[in-house]
């Protein structure tokens, strides 16, 4: 099988935020190079990314990750069979979760509306396994032949064909149907900080504003925030993706620049509203390589230093330094594509030249589906 790998490389900075908590409020950091840093870890911004998707993809692409599947699906079988009581849907509905091998939560011996786990399951394979049971409903028997018929119309097949994007993006592991496991096409690491951060206390107060004879504070607390100059990285095995959406290459690309779009934009949600966070990247270089993924953080093994001009341009400058040292020693990657603010554009000139992101993420999405079909017309890096 041909590799091809599509890379992306981020330096974002973000203000006071609390992006993403531990369990005891506080922002997430991780010791790199002997020093503290800010992390925001891999599942905030994929499940940000993830959100992202509504605005990118239409829905049939799209899933839900939930508990509640049995409930899903009983409310789109009434929908399609409005004769069809509640409990007769909830119960055709667990049935056929079962006949998936999928096993369902009771209550006191009652079938409920929640499976025993999340279950990542695609809207339009929901809709599918409506039309069969819809189409067997006349002729579905009871008892125990019931579970023979339901099994006979090839529901596990519809969860294990073509998957929706984020699906064949995230993966999805079903520990009871091993067929239904989805190998991820994407990894996505943990954000750190390309320098060493301090974490620092927010001290409020709120008024009472009924309370006239007091002038002291209603409540008093205080909120963990830092903020930081973060790396980001991701990539995305084209061939597994191409595999994971049934094989058409169009639409292996279309997913694609999705996920690339969405991971840049997005932003996970922690603390929002006190800390109105959302920023957009700096630099964003993406890679597309025939070898394998490469994670540039180790420009940062040495924290960046403040000098007194912020951290972006001199995080720019490790970036690329650090990846013209790895491709002289290990070879370039077959495209490159840089979008990046005139202020860091300088430091990353043995990058390429910026361009907008949409003509990068365009241009490399290209290249990495050309490289997967073995095509010529390469983006020169």
């Amino acid at each position: 099988m041909t590799h091809a790998y599509l890379d992306l490389h981020i330096l974002q900075t973000v203000p006071p935020a609390n992006l993403n908590r531990d369990d005891t409020g506080s922002p997430k950091t991780a010791v790199y190079g002997g020093a503290r840093r800010a992390r925001v870890s891999s599942q905030a911004w994929k499940r940000a990314t993830r959100l992202a998707f509504a605005d990118l993809l239409p829905p049939t692409e799209l899933s839900s990750r939930t508990r509640r599947t049995v409930g899903l699906l009983a409310g789109r079988l009434q929908a399609a069979e409005p004769t069809l009581s509640t409990a007769a849907a909830q119960a055709l509905a667990a049935d056929a979760f079962r006949a998936l091998g999928l096993n369902t939560a009771t209550k006191k011996g009652e079938v409920t509306e929640q499976g025993q786990y999340l279950l990542f399951v695609g809207h339009d394979h929901l809709d599918e396994i409506v039309r069969r049971l819809q189409a067997a409903l006349p002729g579905l028997p009871a008892g125990k032949d019931r579970a023979k018929a339901l099994e006979a119309l090839g529901l596990r097949a519809v969860l294990a064909g073509a998957q929706p994007a984020d699906i064949a993006l995230f993966g999805r592991m079903v520990a009871d149907v091993k067929e239904l496991n989805v190998d991820a096409a994407c990894q996505v690491a943990h954000a750190l900080s390309t320098h060493a951060v301090d974490t620092e206390f927010d001290y409020y107060t709120a008024v009472d504003d009924e309370n006239l004879d007091d002038s002291g504070a209603g409540m008093i607390g205080t909120v963990e925030f830092a903020s930081a100059t973060l790396y980001r990285y991701a990539a995305v095995d084209l061939p597994r993706l191409a595999g994971n959406v049934g094989g058409d290459l169009g639409h292996t690309a279309e997913v694609a620049r999705a996920f690339v779009e969405g991971f840049v934009r997005s932003m996970p949600a922690g603390k929002q509203t006190t800390f109105g966070h959302r920023t957009l990247p700096d630099l964003v270089w993406l890679a597309v390589r025939d070898d394998q993924p490469i994670n540039l953080v180790g420009a940062f093994e040495t924290p960046v230093a403040a000098t007194g001009r912020g951290y972006v341009a001199d995080s720019a400058a490790a970036l690329a330094e650090r990846a013209a040292a790895l491709h002289a020693l290990y070879g370039a990657p077959r495209a490159g594509m840089l979008s990046c603010l005139p202020d860091v554009a300088t430091a990353t000139a043995t990058l390429g030249r910026s361009v907008p992101l949409t003509d990068a993420v365009r241009a490399a999405v290209t290249a990495g589906t050309d490289l997967l079909a073995g095509a010529d017309r390469l983006v020169p890096a």
